[in-house]
């Protein structure tokens, strides 16, 4: 015969460190309840890129994040791109890549390697990682169920309107390819290419085109994943970060900014335009930034939303951290 457990005395069944681990898990839990009720049942659509999709430990934090999202009653949509990706493979191919004004010309041959990366490989690998956690991820395209509508864009480069090929902004978007997904207890993922009115497939934006369908989904909230800390307030003088700003003083800071952070706080400023209640750049770079995002306060990036004044953070990482601004 066994001996009896007093299971009201945690001395016989815990020793002291794990009973501290346990208290303060129990303790976490319960501290993200405001959040939970916060977006239980809403719609937050991240898009996915940047150092999270290329390096292996992020990439796994990256899905265990959003299978906890879905798992907690959230409903997450993630929107991917693959710049590195589409590089690597346009070289393994031998396909030189032409650049006009600083933008990649998307041909044809090229497209081709655009469509198969996005939509065979880093789409393909996401889903994977998703459904180690259960069955719950399933990739689409654009070009599913009339996702997506694209219209070529000719970008202006010293003023002048500049041919970069198969390169289109998303311009209609039918949500319900998505919706079903969602209201079927799925997680979509999403690439981003997308047909014209004649069915040419373009390359798009994955900022641009995850703001479009979180406005079309009425989501709660827009993440996009990047390689900085978030809006720097006076880069490179300082590194201070903006933690909150609103859409007026964001438009007025856009044509400031550095090329690669205007079309991710473009991405935020159309969602709120569109009725999206919040959009965030976040650190990428930072394990399981999604989830410090979302049940924080302070959160890890800059967020934009209507009706604040901008607010002036410390940076979370000193300029001699190992994450290189970017």
């Amino acid at each position: 015969m066994t001996d009896h457990i007093d299971a009201s005395d945690p001395d016989e069944i815990w020793d002291e460190t794990s009973w501290r681990e346990a208290t303060d898990k129990a303790a976490t839990l319960a501290g993200a309840l405001p959040w939970l009720k916060k977006y239980h049942g809403k719609i937050i659509v991240v898009k996915y890129g940047g150092n999270a999709m290329t390096d292996d430990k992020l990439k796994q934090a990256f899905a265990e994040d959003v299978v906890f999202l879905r798992l907690a009653g959230f409903k997450p949509v993630v929107v991917h791109g693959g710049g590195p990706q589409i590089n690597a493979m346009l070289d393994r191919l031998g396909i030189e890549s032409e650049f006009r004004g600083g933008l990649r010309v998307t041909t044809p041959e090229a497209m081709d390697v655009v469509r198969m990366v996005l939509t065979g490989q880093v789409g393909r690998e996401l889903v994977g990682l998703l459904n180690q956690h259960g069955d719950l991820a399933v990739g689409m395209s654009g070009e599913d169920g009339g996702l997506f509508t694209a219209t070529r864009t000719m970008p202006l480069v010293d003023g002048e309107p500049v041919d970069v090929g198969l390169v289109g902004e998303v311009t209609g978007v039918r949500p319900e390819p998505v919706l079903d997904l969602i209201e079927a207890g799925r997680i979509p993922v999403v690439s981003t290419v997308a047909p014209d009115a004649d069915g040419q497939v373009h390359n798009v934006n994955a900022d641009t085109a995850a703001s479009a369908l979180a406005v079309a989904l009425k989501a709660e909230k827009l993440l996009v994943l990047t390689d900085v800390e978030g809006l720097y307030a006076d880069w490179p003088n300082s590194s201070d970060v903006i933690g909150e700003i609103g859409p007026e003083a964001l438009e007025e800071l856009l044509p400031t900014l550095a090329s690669g952070m205007i079309p991710k706080m473009s991405a935020c400023l159309n969602a709120l335009r569109g009725g999206v209640q919040r959009a965030t750049v976040i650190d990428g770079r930072e394990p399981h930034a999604v989830l410090l995002e979302l049940f924080t306060d302070e959160g890890v990036g800059t967020q934009v939303l209507p009706g604040v004044e901008t607010r002036i953070r410390t940076a979370l990482y000193s300029t001699s951290s190992s994450k290189e601004k970017s």
